[in-house]
């Protein structure tokens, strides 16, 4: 894609996606508004619930700034979840302490009948708000990150009614009844169509697909539920909004990199830690942007052993159309001044 908008261009985050190889190259990281922040923490408990923070625009986009505001990152990603989507269907979603998300599971065709596509414009009008203050707050430089749950994980909240560690209910429903499984997937890809295209109206420069739990599938089901799904969403979006680059996050997934970057349509791809730095190399000789890799652990730790491999990701992706970042979400015993290290490291001239 060409980004050709001349206030666009001027956020170097969006540089990459119409071709340009940048040193120091863009960052951002995943999660990077959250528990390890101070400040986060004092406005979560200002919100209440979790979900309370995600429907409030006013605290959600000041959650968002933070770290732009410590860090100077190249973008903000919208501060939300990506069961936003199955709450505003009608699930109903509650994150309970020290649990994590809590559904009441759908795991038959039958069930499918308490997702209503007509009643998810409420709460998704709540996010598009926060999008909006978010565009006009920051910095003109900064980009912003609109994202959702691709529909494979999402789903597997939905069927689990939890997160699990091997999604094997959402697993068993595709393989027992892949034609009512294919429904939920539908219903799934259209509201989270009509979710990002509300945030790119709202003024999102960038979408992203977060598929966390790609890498649980078996080839021949990646293809049906992370490949396929992960493609009509994207046409769809292109078709109506063709300079909006997206980005998709296929967790765990590296050895099935190649076929899903052929066939999704993806602007550029998220590579999480696991992926060899020879293979994100490989992917943006292809003409996608790469982002990625770094341990998330590793920037808890700190430390010579952060510098030295914060300078080995660069100088593997050296030349090439790169976003640096993490390969997954920062984690709440996460040091400030470890990221504000890494920041350093990373716009230092190799």
């Amino acid at each position: 894609m060409q980004v050709t908008d001349t206030l666009t261009a001027r956020r170097r985050f969006l540089q990459p996606f119409s071709g340009q190889a940048l040193d120091p190259p863009p960052v951002w990281l995943m999660r990077q508004a959250g528990r390890y922040l101070p400040e986060y923490r004092e406005t979560r408990s200002e919100a209440g619930g979790f979900l309370d923070l995600c429907y409030t625009p006013r605290l959600a986009a000041e959650v968002t700034l933070q770290p732009i505001r410590r860090y100077g990152f190249d973008a903000a990603i919208l501060f939300s979840d990506i069961l936003v989507v199955p709450d505003a269907l009608g699930q109903g979603v509650r994150f309970a302490e020290g649990e994590g998300p809590v559904l009441e599971p759908i795991r038959d065709v039958a069930a499918l009948k308490r997702l209503d596509l007509s009643r998810t414009q409420e709460k998704f009008a709540l996010v598009w708000e926060t999008v909006a203050r978010l565009r006009q707050d920051l910095p003109c430089e900064t980009a912003l990150i609109g994202f959702c749950g691709a529909p494979w994980t999402v789903a597997t909240y939905v069927v689990e009614g939890h997160g699990s560690s091997d999604q094997g209910e959402a697993r068993r429903w595709a393989y027992r009844d892949p034609a009512g499984f294919q429904r939920l997937i539908d219903i799934l890809c259209e509201a989270s169509i009509g979710y990002l295209e509300g945030q790119v109206a709202a003024g999102a420069d960038v979408l992203q697909l977060f598929d966390s739990w790609s890498g649980s599938l078996a080839d021949d089901q990646f293809d049906a539920w992370v490949i396929r799904p992960t493609a009509r969403i994207v046409s769809t979006i292109k078709a109506r909004h063709p300079h909006v680059p997206i980005i998709g996050f296929p967790r765990g997934s590296a050895s099935l990199l190649a076929d899903y970057l052929a066939r999704t349509g993806v602007d550029g791809v998220s590579c999480d830690t696991s992926c060899p730095l020879p293979v994100m190399k490989r992917t943006a000789e292809t003409g996608r942007v790469v982002q990625g890799n770094l341990d998330p652990l590793l920037l808890v730790a700190g430390g010579d052993a952060l510098d030295a491999r914060v300078d080995a990701i660069r100088a593997a992706m050296s030349g090439q159309r790169f976003i640096f970042n993490l390969g997954h979400g920062i984690v709440p015993e996460t040091p400030p001044a470890h990221v504000a290290r890494l920041v350093e490291r990373v716009r230092r001239k190799l």
